[in-house]
């Protein structure tokens, strides 16, 4: 039992560290028919009243950031049921809630913590799904994402990624005023940053493996560009080899074995294909104009990118065995960096709309380009990967900052950092580890 206490006091300093430097998130509109539900505060037993970690709240942040729920608020609780047998239905459907959270946890006596959680429908007086999850005091906020993935999926029947993480870039300047550059990964809700590499030249287009376990990004260190890949549990990184001129754009391939790529070796920037296991390079387009910002179709079988050939940025797409380039993009005289949606239907892209830069989505059966936000600067999409969401960078006043915007448009939301700007994000795959 003093082992978890000690384990409790331990977790409450690191969550009080980790705070300090976690991304702010503000939403800014959601939905105005999001779904009702009432999270209860966890009951805990008595040696775990000192937990830092409430879960009930993690999980009620997660569901009202998804712009899908309405969280009822706790001040307007009538009772704080913890089991079953302790839920009076009609008291919450009096309250106008659809659905209703209960959990309890307790202290095992392996110096772990058991955390129950049931998910009740209101109206049929029922219970929908419940877990019991052990984990150590130190796995707490995890153990909240993953029951937040599990009610949003119950609910929408769509798969959560409140458990995903997100890459992003941060610049500020050190003690000497000199501009430093990070890479940070954080937790989805911006908590936990851990800082992957610093460095006083610019870092830029960071990606993520499939497997979630590498990152590939593009340094500025040393003489001229160059793109590494990092594993995040060792910190080890390997070197591409560096060619004259442009090394960019990194992309990885669905089974992770490739990397699409930007070279401007052979004279112009064309997209190049990296094969990991035997290190060779495979040129894949070959053009005058400036080819680049490749990403693979969900199916492995396609590239699109950034290209212009036509006399201005639009985004076409190629067969990764070579051939023709089709052009995807007619609406508009600027379409760049195209992101492949999960499902393969659709495409985010930034889109110029008169002198200002916004996240749009083209239909990839009709043709169709519909425009998300209403930013002036808005760049560098990347999706959820259960295609809910998209992370971009935009300009905050003279500040770089990230938001999000739901697929339908109409969930908004701010990520802000405390004394920086923070640019060119990557939302995480589904086995980020």
């Amino acid at each position: 039992m003093k082992r978890i206490l000690k384990y409790c006091v331990l977790l409450l300093l690191l969550c009080n560290m980790s705070a300090m430097a976690a991304l702010k998130i503000e939403i800014t509109q959601g939905i105005s028919s999001a779904q009702p539900i009432a999270i209860v505060p966890f009951a805990t037993a008595p040696l775990a009243g000192a937990m830092a970690v409430d879960i009930a709240q993690i999980v009620s942040d997660d569901l009202t950031r998804s712009g899908r729920f309405k969280v009822l608020a706790r001040t307007d609780l009538l009772s704080r049921p913890s089991t079953a047998d302790q839920v009076n239905f009609r008291n919450w459907q009096v309250l106008g809630q659809d659905n209703l959270l209960i959990g309890r946890i307790s202290p095992e006596i392996n110096g772990l913590l058991n955390v129950q959680f049931q998910l009740f429908d209101v109206y049929k007086g029922e219970q929908l799904t419940g877990f019991n999850i052990p984990a150590r005091p130190s796995d707490l906020r995890g153990v909240a994402h993953r029951i937040s993935d599990i009610i949003y999926e119950k609910l929408t029947g769509q798969k959560g990624a409140f458990s995903t993480r997100i890459a992003y870039i941060t610049s500020q300047a050190n003690a000497s005023g000199k501009i430093q550059y990070q890479i940070q990964v954080a937790d989805a809700d911006g908590y936990a940053p851990k800082t992957i590499v610093t460095s006083t030249e610019p870092l830029m287009s960071p990606a993520w493996s499939p497997r979630g376990d590498k990152l590939s990004y593009v340094s500025f260190e040393g003489t001229r560009s160059a793109i590494y890949s990092q594993t995040l549990t060792t910190g080890a990184r390997e070197k591409l080899r560096s060619f004259r001129g442009i090394n960019g754009a990194p992309s990885w391939s669905p089974d992770g074995t490739q990397l699409a790529l930007t070279l401007s070796k052979d004279g112009s920037a064309d997209i190049y294909i990296y094969n990991t296991i035997t290190r060779s390079f495979r040129r894949l387009t070959k053009s005058y104009a400036i080819d680049t910002e490749p990403d693979w179709s969900p199916d492995g079988r396609q590239l699109i990118f950034t290209s212009d050939r036509g006399g201005k940025p639009q985004l076409y797409r190629i067969s990764v065995n070579g051939g023709r380039a089709a052009r995807l993009t007619f609406e508009g005289s600027y379409n760049a960096r195209g992101r492949y949606a999960p499902d393969g239907k659709s495409i985010a892209m930034v889109h110029r709309v008169k002198g200002q830069y916004r996240i749009a989505i083209l239909d990839l059966k009709n043709g169709f380009v519909r425009v998300l936000t209403k930013g002036k600067l808005d760049e560098s999409p990347s999706f959820a990967p259960n295609g809910s969401m998209i992370l971009y960078s935009t300009k905050d006043g003279l500040n770089s900052i990230l938001a999000a915007v739901s697929f339908d448009g109409e969930v908004h939301q701010k990520f802000r950092l405390q004394g920086g700007e923070v640019r060119e994000p990557a939302w995480s795959p589904f086995k980020a580890q």
